[in-house]
Protein backbone atom coordinates (compact mmCIF):
# COMPACT_ATOMS: atom_id res chain seq x y z
CA UNK A 1 0.00 0.00 0.00
CA UNK A 2 1.47 3.17 -0.71
CA UNK A 3 2.09 6.05 1.34
CA UNK A 4 -0.08 9.62 1.40
CA UNK A 5 3.56 10.62 0.22
CA UNK A 6 4.22 8.47 -2.20
CA UNK A 7 0.89 9.23 -3.44
CA UNK A 8 1.41 12.77 -2.81
CA UNK A 9 4.70 12.82 -5.28
CA UNK A 10 2.59 11.17 -7.62
CA UNK A 11 0.30 14.00 -8.25
CA UNK A 12 2.72 16.35 -8.08
CA UNK A 13 4.78 14.81 -10.63
CA UNK A 14 1.84 14.43 -13.39
CA UNK A 15 0.44 17.96 -12.42
CA UNK A 16 4.10 18.97 -13.51
CA UNK A 17 3.88 16.71 -16.75
CA UNK A 18 -0.06 18.21 -17.47
CA UNK A 19 1.27 21.52 -17.11
CA UNK A 20 4.82 21.92 -19.42
CA UNK A 21 3.52 22.86 -22.28
CA UNK A 22 1.85 26.09 -20.14
CA UNK A 23 5.54 27.10 -19.13
CA UNK A 24 7.24 27.30 -22.17
CA UNK A 25 8.02 30.67 -23.94
CA UNK A 26 5.48 32.00 -26.59
CA UNK A 27 6.69 33.91 -29.02
CA UNK A 28 5.47 37.24 -29.62
CA UNK A 29 4.21 38.44 -32.62
CA UNK A 30 4.87 41.68 -34.30
CA UNK A 31 1.29 42.43 -34.68
CA UNK A 32 0.46 41.86 -30.90
CA UNK A 33 3.04 43.98 -29.92
CA UNK A 34 1.58 46.64 -32.61
CA UNK A 35 -2.09 46.38 -30.49
CA UNK A 36 -0.02 47.22 -27.55
CA UNK A 37 2.23 49.94 -28.94
CA UNK A 38 -0.82 51.54 -30.75
CA UNK A 39 -2.13 52.37 -27.02
CA UNK A 40 0.75 54.52 -26.32
CA UNK A 41 -0.84 58.01 -27.69
CA UNK A 42 -4.03 57.43 -25.84
CA UNK A 43 -3.39 55.54 -22.95
CA UNK A 44 0.82 55.51 -21.91
CA UNK A 45 -0.05 54.78 -18.69
CA UNK A 46 -2.59 51.60 -19.29
CA UNK A 47 -1.35 47.98 -19.20
CA UNK A 48 -1.03 48.00 -23.27
CA UNK A 49 1.18 50.72 -22.97
CA UNK A 50 3.38 49.56 -20.17
CA UNK A 51 3.49 45.98 -22.14
CA UNK A 52 4.84 48.22 -25.25
CA UNK A 53 7.56 50.18 -23.51
CA UNK A 54 8.84 47.67 -21.46
CA UNK A 55 8.81 44.97 -24.17
CA UNK A 56 11.32 47.54 -26.32
CA UNK A 57 13.32 48.32 -23.08
CA UNK A 58 14.00 44.67 -22.21
CA UNK A 59 15.11 44.43 -26.03
CA UNK A 60 17.53 47.03 -25.99
CA UNK A 61 19.06 46.03 -22.45
CA UNK A 62 19.49 42.44 -23.21
CA UNK A 63 20.85 43.40 -26.69
CA UNK A 64 23.43 45.83 -24.36
CA UNK A 65 24.11 43.08 -21.60
CA UNK A 66 25.13 40.57 -24.63
CA UNK A 67 27.76 43.14 -26.20
CA UNK A 68 28.91 43.80 -23.08
CA UNK A 69 28.91 39.78 -22.44
CA UNK A 70 30.66 39.12 -25.78
CA UNK A 71 33.27 41.94 -25.25
CA UNK A 72 34.65 40.34 -21.86
CA UNK A 73 34.43 37.26 -23.28
CA UNK A 74 36.57 37.95 -26.31
CA UNK A 75 39.27 39.95 -23.55
CA UNK A 76 39.59 36.69 -21.19
CA UNK A 77 40.77 34.81 -24.29
CA UNK A 78 43.65 37.51 -24.83
CA UNK A 79 44.03 37.40 -21.10
CA UNK A 80 47.77 36.17 -21.40
CA UNK A 81 49.26 39.57 -22.23
CA UNK A 82 47.47 42.25 -23.52
CA UNK A 83 47.83 41.94 -27.31
CA UNK A 84 46.98 44.62 -30.05
CA UNK A 85 43.79 42.76 -30.47
CA UNK A 86 42.66 42.89 -27.04
CA UNK A 87 43.57 46.57 -26.69
CA UNK A 88 41.58 47.60 -29.28
CA UNK A 89 38.62 45.83 -27.91
CA UNK A 90 38.98 47.06 -24.66
CA UNK A 91 39.77 51.47 -26.21
CA UNK A 92 37.64 51.30 -29.08
CA UNK A 93 34.70 49.01 -28.43
CA UNK A 94 34.61 49.94 -24.79
CA UNK A 95 33.80 53.56 -26.48
CA UNK A 96 31.19 52.21 -28.45
CA UNK A 97 29.33 50.29 -25.51
CA UNK A 98 29.59 53.34 -23.35
CA UNK A 99 27.00 54.32 -25.86
CA UNK A 100 23.63 52.72 -24.78
CA UNK A 101 23.19 50.11 -27.38
CA UNK A 102 24.34 47.15 -29.44
CA UNK A 103 27.21 47.90 -31.49
CA UNK A 104 27.40 43.76 -32.53
CA UNK A 105 23.57 43.90 -33.41
CA UNK A 106 24.58 46.83 -35.37
CA UNK A 107 22.32 49.65 -33.63
CA UNK A 108 23.56 52.10 -31.55
CA UNK A 109 21.38 54.61 -29.07
CA UNK A 110 23.87 57.56 -27.86
CA UNK A 111 23.43 59.34 -24.68
CA UNK A 112 20.96 60.75 -23.95
CA UNK A 113 18.47 59.04 -26.60
CA UNK A 114 15.15 59.40 -24.30
CA UNK A 115 13.69 55.83 -24.19
CA UNK A 116 10.25 57.89 -25.10
CA UNK A 117 11.63 58.75 -28.36
CA UNK A 118 12.51 54.62 -29.33
CA UNK A 119 9.06 53.61 -28.15
CA UNK A 120 7.52 56.22 -30.59
CA UNK A 121 9.73 55.31 -33.45
CA UNK A 122 8.66 51.81 -32.43
CA UNK A 123 5.18 52.50 -32.46
CA UNK A 124 5.64 54.21 -35.40
CA UNK A 125 7.18 51.34 -37.45
CA UNK A 126 4.89 48.87 -36.43
CA UNK A 127 1.68 51.07 -37.27
CA UNK A 128 3.13 52.39 -40.99
CA UNK A 129 4.77 48.77 -41.95
CA UNK A 130 1.15 46.18 -41.19
CA UNK A 131 3.30 43.82 -39.28
CA UNK A 132 2.51 40.45 -39.96
CA UNK A 133 0.85 37.79 -37.84
CA UNK A 134 3.73 35.59 -38.52
CA UNK A 135 6.13 38.54 -38.21
CA UNK A 136 8.18 38.09 -34.85
CA UNK A 137 7.87 41.44 -32.26
CA UNK A 138 11.83 40.85 -31.83
CA UNK A 139 12.28 41.11 -35.61
CA UNK A 140 10.30 44.08 -36.01
CA UNK A 141 12.40 46.11 -33.28
CA UNK A 142 15.94 44.73 -34.17
CA UNK A 143 14.63 46.65 -37.79
CA UNK A 144 13.21 49.33 -36.49
CA UNK A 145 16.62 50.22 -34.18
CA UNK A 146 18.81 49.30 -36.85
CA UNK A 147 17.03 51.94 -39.39
CA UNK A 148 16.68 54.38 -36.96
CA UNK A 149 19.84 54.40 -34.81
CA UNK A 150 22.49 53.05 -37.21
CA UNK A 151 26.54 52.96 -35.48
CA UNK A 152 28.42 55.15 -37.20
CA UNK A 153 32.01 54.21 -38.23
CA UNK A 154 34.61 55.32 -35.92
CA UNK A 155 32.90 56.52 -32.95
Amino acid sequence: MKTIVEKGLALLVLVFIAHGPALAVERLSAAELASHCAQIKTNPEGVDGIFCIRYIQGFIDGAVATDERVTLNVADEYAREESFSERAIRTRLGQRLASYGSYYADFCLGEPVPLAEVIDKVAAYLEDTRVSDTQLARTAVYATLRKQYPCEPGK
